[in-house]
């Protein structure tokens, strides 16, 4: 069991987890930018904050028209429907099978 937690503890290390709430303690920073520095250890590239690209974004939103909505409304339906199923069958093979053997 403690080699366990060591081995966690190396691995939390190596991606820098709990470091950058230390750091903003030391440095007196917020976490949002330690967490963009975080990201790039990693070679991730953060998310763009710039809001004039939201707006952007939300000048060439639309509503949709009654055809697109109902569209979109069968599609989700039919697809929660067939997710469900496919959970059904297999809760139903799990529990029945080992009853059967």
């Amino acid at each position: 069991m403690k080699a366990a937690e060591t081995k966690m503890d190396q691995l939390k290390g190596k991606l820098g987890v709990g470091r950058s709430e230390k750091r903003a303690e030391k440095k007196g920073r917020d976490t949002k930018s330690d967490l963009t520095e975080m990201l790039d250890d990693i070679g991730i590239e953060a998310p763009s904050m710039d809001l004039g690209e939201y707006i952007r974004v939300l000048k060439l939103a639309r509503k949709p028209t009654r055809e697109e909505f109902m569209m979109i409304g069968k599609v989700s339906i039919t697809g929660i429907f067939l997710i469900g199923m496919i959970g059904f069958i297999i809760y139903a093979l799990l529990t029945e099978i080992p009853k059967s053997i």
